[in-house]
C-alpha cells in the first residue's frame, strides 16, 4: 500500500517539475508609436525623439517574453525619426536613466546585457538548468517527496523533508544537465533576440526611422528621466536630449 501511494505521488509531482524545465521561448516583436506621439518626444537637428521606460515588470515581461528585470537589466525604448541629412550615432558613454533618487545609471553594453541575463537564475530557471533556481525547484520536489516518504512510512516528516531537498536538488541539477543539450537552441535564440533588439553601437541613418532598446542596470529601481546624448558621424558634431518618463 505504502509503494502504490509512493508511486502515485511520484507520477504526479515528477512529470510537473520535468515540464518546468521545459519552457519554450518565442521572440517578442514590440511594436512602437511614431517618434513625435511620445508625450516626451523632443527635436533635435531634423531628428525627432521619443521613448518609454519598461520599469515595470509586468511590462518588461510582455516585451521580452520572460522578467528580464529580474535578470538586472531595464529596458529603455528609443524611437527615433531622422528627417535629417546625416547619420548618427548614440554616445553610450554619455547616456544615463535618472531614477527617482535622481541618480545616474549609464548604459549596460549589450554584450554586458546578454552576459547579466545568462548567469542570472530566472534565465536558469527558464531553461531548467542546473543552476539557480532550476535546483531550488529539485529541492522544492523533493522536500515534498520527502515529507510524502514521512507521513506514509511514520518516521520523522523533518527528517524526511530534508534527505528529499537534499536528493531533490541533485535531481534538479541533473535535470537540469541534462535538459542543456536541447535547450541550446532556445539559449541562442533569446541571446540574439537581446542583440536584434539593443540600440547601442547601432547608426540610425540619414532619412530612415529607427526603434530598439537601451539597457540599464535593474539596480536603478526606476525611471525618472533618460538623458540622451547623440552623434552626428559625418561632423562628430553632439547633441543632447532629456525624455522625462514621470
Amino acid at each position: 500500500m505504502k509503494i502504490r501511494i509512493l508511486k502515485t505521488i511520484a507520477a504526479v509531482l515528477l512529470p510537473a517539475l520535468v515540464l518546468s524545465a521545459c519552457t519554450s521561448y518565442r521572440s517578442q516583436y514590440v511594436g512602437f508609436r511614431p517618434a513625435e506621439d511620445y508625450i516626451n518626444s523632443q527635436v533635435v537637428n531634423g531628428v525627432t525623439i521619443g521613448g518609454e521606460a519598461f520599469a515595470d515588470t509586468s511590462a518588461a515581461t510582455d516585451a521580452f517574453g520572460f522578467d528580464v528585470i529580474g535578470t538586472g537589466v531595464m529596458p529603455v525604448q528609443v524611437v527615433m525619426s531622422n528627417k535629417g541629412t546625416r547619420s548618427l550615432d548614440i554616445v553610450s558613454s554619455q547616456t544615463f536613466l535618472v531614477n527617482d533618487q535622481n541618480r545616474y545609471f549609464p548604459v549596460i553594453p549589450n554584450t554586458t546585457a546578454v552576459d547579466r541575463i545568462e548567469k542570472s537564475t530566472q534565465f536558469a530557471s527558464f531553461f531548467g538548468k542546473g543552476a539557480g533556481k532550476g535546483a531550488l525547484l529539485g529541492a522544492a520536489g523533493g522536500a515534498i517527496l520527502g515529507a510524502a516518504i514521512g507521513i506514509v512510512s511514520g518516521h520523522s516528516v523533518a527528517e524526511a523533508v530534508g534527505k528529499g531537498a537534499a536528493v531533490g536538488a541533485a535531481g534538479g541539477a541533473i535535470a537540469g544537465g541534462a535538459s542543456e543539450g536541447t535547450s541550446g537552441e532556445r539559449e541562442r535564440t533569446i541571446i540574439e533576440d537581446i542583440r536584434n533588439k539593443g540600440l547601442e553601437g547601432k547608426t540610425l541613418p540619414a532619412d530612415s526611422i529607427a526603434s530598439g532598446f537601451l539597457f540599464f542596470p535593474a539596480e536603478a529601481g526606476s525611471a525618472k528621466e533618460l538623458r540622451l546624448q547623440l552623434r552626428e558621424r559625418e561632423t562628430g558634431t553632439t547633441s543632447s536630449v532629456v525624455l522625462r518618463f514621470k
